[in-house]
């Protein structure tokens, strides 16, 4: 027995953009265009809107939200609420803009509505309807159901949370990601990599995430090489898609200790999401290795997946390519968690905030205090 969230449509493949500003039009006549700290990217998309009679408004993203960057744009946009939120960028600016749409209908302070540091109540109205489309192949924020939210105050990331926050739309051309700069494109890259191995070993896996995820991590894997080192346009398609289908198993089936550590991680160093999920993968991976028992389900699953980085970035002997992995991330400019401002003495406070995130739930052992220590010292 199980559930599945989805938008309504996916649109997917080069030129499917072309038609945002057509599908908006469905929607009412007021837009909401939020994009990044570039807003000239936009400006295609703001043509097409005004060619299509539509009245718009644009909110900028300039850096992972934030709660006091969400309340001082509710405060503006309160008042004109818009019919449609269109957002154009990648997870951060999907994030915000699924944030915007979930809380400009509900009255309390947005606070209320978060989990772990505020009150994790439900939304008392469902969301704007929104379009996404995403800018990077990495997130999956373009399917899922779910906006992070960094709050300062308390040096954490947290989910604001519905199923209703789920786009309307999602609209996946690889012609808006093409040409990302390359450290953006591995973090991405090993972002969606991430995200369709730990919904595929997650204890709430089910038949439908299984067949995302079986089809989508040999793809991805496959792929990363040449999307980062060659930027090449096949890879680019089909880590969008690897992206959207690790989206839709994360949002069904959740994830696992890598996204577990990354909240606080985040929270605490403000790296990008991607780099630390890459950072982290390979060490988890180990954690797996050590704690699966012979003969059991996720010692297949697990091994299956191991096999497959054996192939693309092994030498030769089982296991080697989770080593393979982590040096070619590194030699690509990937950095440990110690480059990215994250001390040993803040391992335990870590490992302490990681136990009890929400995304740890879905992971496939029970991890001890020094289980979460080891991974971290791992990933320095």
């Amino acid at each position: 027995m199980f559930s599945f969230f989805s938008p309504q449509a996916i649109h997917f493949g080069r030129g499917q953009s072309q038609q945002a500003a057509a599908l908006a039009a469905g929607f009412g006549g007021a837009v909401l265009v939020v994009h990044g700290a570039n807003a000239a990217r936009a400006d295609w998309l703001l043509k097409s809107c005004k060619a299509q009679g539509l009245t718009t408004t644009t909110q900028s993203c300039r850096n992972e939200p934030s709660l006091p960057d969400i309340e001082a744009a509710l405060a503006q946009l309160k008042g004109t609420p818009p019919d449609v939120v269109i957002a154009l960028g990648g997870g951060s600016v999907i994030d915000f803009a699924k944030a915007l749409a979930a809380l400009l209908p509900n009255d309390r302070p947005p606070l209320d509505y978060l989990e772990g540091v505020g009150g994790g109540l439900p939304l008392e109205q469902p969301p704007i309807p929104m379009i996404a489309l995403p800018t990077t192949a990495g997130t999956g924020a373009e399917v899922t159901k779910n906006a992070v939210i960094s709050v300062p105050e308390h040096a954490v990331k947290v989910s604001l949370r519905d199923p209703r926050m789920v786009p309307d739309i999602a609209i996946v051309d690889a012609d808006l990601m093409q040409g990302a700069p390359k450290n953006i494109t591995l973090a991405a890259g090993l972002d969606a990599i991430t995200q369709v191995i730990e919904p595929y070993l997650s204890v709430k896996s089910n038949a439908m995430t299984d067949a995302l995820c079986g089809a989508a991590i040999p793809a991805g894997i496959g792929a990363l090489r040449d999307l980062v080192e060659k930027d090449s346009p096949q890879a680019w398609d089909q880590m969008a898609w690897v992206s959207t289908c690790g989206g839709l198993a994360l949002a069904n089936a959740g994830l696992g200790a890598v996204h577990g550590f990354a909240g606080g991680i985040g929270g605490k160093t403000n790296a990008p999401h991607g780099e630390i999920c890459g950072a982290l993968l390979p060490a988890v991976l180990n954690s797996h290795l050590r704690q699966a028992k012979p003969q059991t389900e996720v010692y297949n699953r697990i091994h299956w997946v191991v096999g497959i980085l054996d192939t693309h970035f092994g030498t030769g002997y089982a296991g080697s390519g989770i080593v393979g992995l982590s040096g070619w991330s590194k030699a690509q400019g990937l950095r440990g968690l110690s480059d990215m401002g994250l001390s040993p003495r803040d391992h335990a406070r870590i490992a302490d905030a990681s136990a009890k995130a929400s995304s740890m739930k879905g992971n496939p052992f029970v991890l001890s205090k020094d289980d979460l220590l080891e991974i971290l010292q791992q990933a320095q």
